[in-house]
């Protein structure tokens, strides 16, 4: 079983080819951060059309990589949503277009469960298992069932850590993307230098809050008003170090819950861009060591968006039978916890 997959929701145009055996054929993906580097941040229209002048060529690439046909391919799939709405409909569009032109299934495959699924390409983990999805839109602790049966134990009440990472650094001025910058910059830093708060630390639920966080940086930055280079430093450790203290702690508490559920599963998995931030994932495994679960994560460079977590994905959706039909719409907003609109 040989399935493509593409992706276009934000700022990467990408696609890759796997197969059933686990095995990644090809992987190609192109980058527009210096597209977007001089905003600081991603700009929707200049997305899309970058995804649109791209998207073939990545195709094509991809194909040569593999060194494999359309005619070769069990079926397509591609990010159906959530994202930049532009970004979105050229991915799907190229997708619909290959399925039609070859006669080939179609698989609109949600862009977080690519997240959500990918360690089970990579270190063939059973379901059931503990999802924390942190990422540039969403920070979100999933109980994961099955392809497509998630149980949401919890989410962010307003901003995700990717988003606070990204603000926090375009107000130190430490360039963009933000997460690798203040994780960069962070080391030279001392993270008890600045006392900021723990969003939601001590709650028993599995919510988290990091608008506050961000304003507590600010009003620190006006405060200080020019900034050194320590200035910018110490900031930078003491936030990264605030937001993995408020996701541990509240990590806690989803284990808690998920176990109390699924006593016998062991599994906890971390996934999506911000869990390339290698201090968090260094907390979140010592975490699963005391809390006695095995700890699972994609290798560093398949955390951030890419093709072959959407390619997986929709083969995992295509064994169990689960294809998409032409009409199907692309999506700004999916829920991963359901399937409705």
């Amino acid at each position: 079983m040989l399935v493509m997959g593409i992706e276009s929701s934000c700022d990467e145009t990408a696609c890759a080819i796997v197969n059933d055996k686990r095995e990644i054929l090809s992987s190609v993906v192109w980058s527009q951060f210096e597209e977007h580097r001089r905003f600081g941040g991603v700009v929707p229209e200049i997305a899309a059309r970058a995804h649109l002048e791209q998207v073939d060529l990545i195709v094509q690439e991809a194909m040569t990589e593999a060194k494999v046909d359309f005619d070769d391919l069990s079926a397509v799939a591609v990010a159906g949503g959530p994202g930049l709405i532009g970004g979105v409909i050229v991915g799907v569009m190229t997708a619909k277009a290959i399925a039609m032109a070859h006669q080939l299934p179609f698989v609109a495959v949600n862009h977080l469960e690519g997240h959500a699924l990918m360690a089970r390409l990579t270190n063939d983990v059973a379901f059931p298992y503990l999802l924390l999805l942190v990422s540039g839109g969403h920070c979100q602790i999933l109980a994961v069932e099955a392809p497509g049966k998630y149980v949401r134990l919890g989410g962010t009440i307003d901003d995700s850590a990717g988003e606070a990472f990204d603000k926090v650094a375009k107000m130190l001025q430490v360039g963009y993307p933000g997460g690798p910058n203040i994780e960069r910059v962070a080391v030279y830093g001392d993270p008890k230098r600045f006392a900021l708060p723990r969003p939601m630390k001590g709650r028993d639920d599995c919510l988290f809050s990091f608008s506050g966080l961000k304003t507590a940086v600010r009003h620190q930055i006006e405060v200080l008003g020019t900034l050194t280079e320590q200035d910018k430093a110490d900031l930078a450790a003491s936030f990264q170090q605030a937001v993995i203290e408020s996701v541990i702690d509240r990590l806690k508490h989803g284990i808690a819950v998920f176990k109390e559920k699924y006593p016998d599963a062991k599994d906890l998995v971390v996934s999506g861009g911000v869990a390339a931030n290698c201090a968090l994932r260094e907390a979140i495994e010592n975490l699963a060591r005391v809390r006695q679960m095995t700890f699972a994560a994609p290798p560093l460079k398949l955390c951030t968006d890419n093709g072959v977590m959407i390619a997986w994905a929709g083969l995992e959706r295509f064994k169990n039978g689960k294809t998409s039909s032409l009409d199907f719409k692309a999506r700004p907003r999916w829920p991963l916890d359901s399937d409705d609109i």
